[in-house]
């Protein structure tokens, strides 16, 4: 892989870099492929262009709408994010623009997560039918648009409502960048180390960690774009072509079942009283 490809997931990052120091890479998994590389330290994770901090990389072979598949994805989906997640309240966040598909899985996957922030105040009855839902981890969701369409960076907004939220961790979700065609649409990342959003595209914003916002940020991602110089360069040839990405013919059908796993991934994790038949009827 040439060292200037363009890609958000540290597992191809890492393939560029084979043996680097400081980098630890290990697999396991069952429904899907897990691979977890650990970087030290920012001077180590220099090499491969990421800072301190484990990197998940769940890639499984297309996308399972039956029932059977989807529910064993979803449930170790969780327990992988369960290990990130300190106990307290979560703030949600879908990045990326809602109207553009390709990068509209942070969006989706926010309109499936569900909020319980406001359950405590408006569940005070003792209705035995919603007792369990104020036992629920306090949870708030935004989805808040690009800058282009507020006029304020995710970062500032993030940042502010942090101060009224008070959440333990912030999970951030959003679209990726890769350099493989066999991951589109099919690959979800997960990483404690937070994330400049649409770097993979080159229009990176303004950081989201723990350092620029105070609490943990776990980011949470599913490429759905390649970078057409990567393409022409993987078929043998010298790009001469304007500098774009290009997106799968399906890839409605594609963020769409992204943005279920994702958000029944984060349900599960976030709610371990509930059942998987709990998380898709919610």
């Amino acid at each position: 892989m040439q060292q200037n490809t363009r890609t958000d997931l540290a597992l191809e990052r890492s393939q560029q870099v084979p043996e680097a120091p400081g980098i630890r890479i290990s697999e396991r998994g069952n429904a899907f492929r897990i691979t977890e590389i650990t970087v030290d330290s920012d001077a180590d994770g220099a090499a491969i262009g990421r800072g301190r901090g484990h990197y998940l990389t769940l890639e499984y072979a297309r996308a399972h709408a039956d029932a059977p598949m989807l529910r064993a994805q979803a449930e170790e989906l969780a327990a992988e994010l369960r290990r990130f997640i300190p106990e307290g309240a979560v703030l949600a966040a879908g990045l990326g623009n809602a109207d553009i598909t390709p990068d509209a899985l942070g969006p989706q996957t926010a309109g499936r997560i569900l909020a319980t922030r406001h359950l405590r105040r408006e569940l005070r009855a003792q209705d035995p039918d919603t007792a369990f839902l104020r036992e629920l981890r306090p949870v708030s969701v935004l989805a808040n648009g690009v800058l282009g369409q507020t006029g304020i960076e995710t970062a500032e907004l993030i940042r502010a409502l942090r101060e009224t939220v008070q959440p333990a961790c912030i999970i951030a979700v959003d679209a990726l960048a890769c350099a493989s065609f066999s991951r589109l649409g099919c690959t979800v990342q997960i990483s404690d180390a937070g994330i400049s959003p649409g770097s993979g595209v080159q229009n990176t914003r303004t950081e989201l960690s723990r350092r620029t916002l105070g609490v943990p940020v776990i980011a949470v991602g599913v490429p759905t774009v390649i970078d057409l110089h990567t393409v022409i360069r993987q078929a043998g040839g010298e790009p001469d072509l304007p500098d774009m990405m290009v997106t799968p013919r399906d890839i409605d059908r594609l963020t769409h079942h992204a943005a279920r796993l994702l958000a029944l991934g984060i349900n599960l994790a976030l709610h371990p009283q509930l059942t998987y038949e709990d998380a898709e009827a919610l």
